[in-house]
């Protein structure tokens, strides 16, 4: 998989063996960041994505690594989206087990959707469901609080459908504050972002949720600027660089085209560090975030966290009077299998 140059790992086998033995790297982002806002202490948060994904076989592994993760403490978690596979039916009794699900984790969760809840509902395996239709309905099971996150402890969140009235209907994305480090979610997923140009419906839904992202984005950026920000956290589901064609840009199909660009805009005018965070294609990847065009952006990563068979996770150590900010550990729970 893809390694990152990591401080204080100075090779790539160190890399390697250094996250094999679950040690924690940090990227190296520079030695200019100005000291962290007073208050802002260390802390460690976890995420998972596209867990369980094999129903209900994997039911076991997920809520053992429930389990752990309630055990190991951290601030709160994040799920990237997916709760199960495209091929396995989006049925509300589902939907509901897992919000229930969501409600055993000690410590406060917060959950951005992927396309396995609603875009490929349409499958035949997956109960030939309208994809919007199953949309509306995640929003009502899962986002029926949107200011309080899932959790036996809670914590207040900022949802966009409650502060921006020309986007209501999106109490989906999310963001908060945890000492001086800003955590945004937005609903980009995979399938290519829902963005089916035979489709009407379909497109109609990509370029009304598209608008609302980008205003999202665009208005937690400036939020990250006016206020002493040492940090941002952007999380969604879809590997932005899921496409085919790699040369020489993002080609303008992509239905992530302006997730990117937002990102883009956002962390050059922000200047310090930034981590975009993701699931997706299962595989626990660090590397640098890079434009439509491919080229690296300073001081932004890109984390995807691993999934499918994989039932683990990813805990982020966030320090803020480190230049890199960011730490990142494989969290295993062995009795899941390999990783």
């Amino acid at each position: 998989m893809p390694m990152p140059t990591f401080r204080d790992c100075r090779s790539r086998a160190a890399a390697i063996f250094t996250l094999l033995a679950g040690g924690l790297c940090a990227p190296h982002v520079g030695a200019q960041t100005p000291p962290p806002p007073a208050g802002a202490e260390p802390f460690d948060f976890v995420v998972l994505g596209d867990v369980p994904y094999r129903t209900p076989q994997d039911f076991p592994k997920f809520d053992r690594l429930i389990e752990a993760i309630n055990g190991s403490k951290p601030a709160f978690s994040l799920h990237v989206g997916d709760i199960k596979s495209s091929s396995e039916p989006c049925t509300d009794e589902y939907f509901k087990s897992m919000a229930n699900r969501f409600q055993r984790f000690e410590q406060p969760l917060v959950f951005t959707p992927g396309d396995n809840e609603w875009t490929d509902c349409h499958r035949e395996r997956a109960g030939r469901y309208n994809p919007r239709e199953r949309l509306d309905k995640m929003r009502e099971i899962f986002f029926a609080e949107p200011n309080k996150s899932f959790g036996k402890t809670t914590i207040a969140v900022e949802a966009q459908g409650k502060l921006m009235p020309a986007h209501a209907k999106y109490v989906e994305n999310a963001r908060f504050w945890k000492n001086g480090v800003l955590f945004i979610t937005v609903h980009v997923v995979g399938s290519n972002n829902g963005f089916e140009t035979s489709e009407l419906e379909a497109a109609s839904e990509y370029f009304e949720r598209n608008k609302a992202n980008t205003a999202w984005l665009d208005d937690s950026f400036k939020q990250a600027r006016e206020r002493t920000t040492r940090a941002i956290v952007v999380a969604l589901h879809a590997n932005l660089f899921d496409v085919k064609q790699k040369f020489p840009a993002v080609p303008a199909s992509s239905g992530h085209v302006d997730t990117i660009r937002a990102i883009d805009r956002g962390a050059r005018a922000f200047g310090k560090p930034m981590l975009v965070i993701h699931g997706d294609e299962h595989e626990f990847e660090v590397e640098g975030f890079r434009g439509t065009d491919y080229k690296r952006i300073a001081n932004v990563w890109r984390m995807q966290v691993m999934g499918d068979a994989y039932v683990h996770a990813v805990r982020v150590t966030v320090d803020p009077s480190s230049p890199s900010v960011f730490g990142f550990r494989p969290f295993v729970v062995p009795e899941n299998g390999p990783y």
